[in-house]
């Protein structure tokens, strides 16, 4: 789950940086948001609450208050083919502030992560400035994050395996070109070291002496990890009250991955009441240079991994969203809410990553694995 927490951070980090990323000189508005979420696919399911409380103080300063659970329950095929299927629970606090200071928002923040076999704690800084009669919006910001990883067995921690640090680095413009049209440019680098494997992937290789022809055995991954990503969105709003808008993003690392993301929405009112949204995302990356499905022999290179999230594959996913707004009597100090549903449909096609719990009398011949999920995401906003 490695990978899991650290776009999670990423995400909580983003979240709260909204406001940055928008418009600089305004802060954050008043609202509580209350959200049920659940992942199910691949034999991993994620779910569990989440509230999220922001409120001003005056005309400068604002804060935010967050809390999340998953509640994660693992048959993947990793955990089946070399170990327990394992349930647990992993806790996570948001903390951000927020100055502004004329047009320039400065926001900072900490996330605290918990789990059973996971611990990490994120802290983010970012600034923001709007210039140009607010046509342009200019943003950096930083997050620097520590990780403690550990082991857990059939229920039970066993011991830490290692520590990683994480910094990130960002710069974005949002630009108004027409009263049409938005433009968004980002660039990220980041950078990791420590231990940055999944403790619960180890790799395979052939052996002549097993009956199956192969057998397992640990994962060596580079203990440095860098990476830079650029990606670019426009935003076109059209006549009949809806927008389309498009992102593309490249992403490229010193472990050989390099990956494609290309997003496509279309958002339509409805009613004055109701706004519905579809999008499509198609994903598409190359597999680490010390990646491979089935190695040779034991101890054939001196980094080895069969951590599927480093492999060659391609993603589609599909996804629509409604959202309600209301305005309720009681009490008086709600100005308004909104009711939201979204619902993505996820499917992977693993290139060099083979299901090996399907037996074949030729090791590396089992048919190529591919997973499905679904992604939900309910909750209700209150504006105050």
């Amino acid at each position: 789950m490695t990978r899991f927490h650290l776009r999670a951070r990423w995400l909580a980090a983003a979240v709260f940086g909204l406001g940055a990323v928008g418009r600089a000189d305004v802060l954050p508005e008043d609202r509580t948001d209350l959200l049920y979420h659940r992942y199910d696919g691949g034999g991993l399911t994620v779910q569990g609450p989440s509230v999220l409380v922001r409120k001003k103080f005056g005309d400068s300063f604002s804060m935010s208050y967050q809390y999340y659970e998953d509640l994660i329950s693992s048959a993947s095929i990793d955990v089946v083919s070399q170990a327990s299927p394992y349930k647990e629970k992993r806790t996570q606090n948001n903390l951000g502030f927020d100055y502004l200071h004329g047009n320039t928002l400065y926001s900072i923040g900490f996330i605290n992560s918990n789990e059973p076999d996971y611990k990490s704690n994120t802290a983010f800084f970012s600034i923001s400035q709007s210039m140009f009669g607010d046509l342009t919006t200019i943003s950096m910001g930083f997050t620097r994050g520590w990780d403690k990883v550990g082991e857990v067995d059939k229920g039970v921690f066993q011991k830490y395996v290692g520590t990683a640090d994480h910094r990130n680095w960002s710069v974005g413009l949002s630009q108004v070109l027409t009263r049409n049209l938005l433009l968004g440019l980002n660039f990220e680098a980041d950078e990791s070291d420590g231990y940055l494997q999944n403790p619960y992937r180890g790799v395979r290789f052939i052996d002549p002496d097993v009956a199956r022809g192969y057998a397992f055995g640990p994962a060596i991954s580079p203990n440095t990890r860098t990476g830079d990503a650029g990606s670019a969105q426009l935003k076109y709003y059209l006549p009949w009250h809806a927008a389309v808008d498009g992102n593309y993003r490249l992403y490229s690392d010193t472990w050989g991955v390099l990956a494609n993301t290309v997003k496509v929405g279309y958002t339509q009112s409805l009613f004055t009441d109701w706004t519905l949204e579809a999008n499509a995302r198609y994903y598409w990356q190359r597999h680490a240079t010390f990646y491979s499905d089935l190695f040779p022999y034991e101890n054939s290179q001196n980094f080895m991994s069969r951590d599927r999230e480093l492999a060659q594959f391609h993603s589609l996913t599909l996804g629509m969203g409604a959202s309600w707004e209301f305005h309720p009597p009681w009490p008086h100090w709600v100005d308004k809410g909104t009711l939201n549903l979204n619902l993505d449909h996820m499917r992977i096609d693993y290139q060099d990553f083979h299901n090996n719990l399907i037996p074949s009398p030729i090791p590396g011949d089992e048919p190529l694995y591919t997973l499905d999920a679904n992604v939900m995401q309910f909750f209700i906003s209150f504006w105050y």
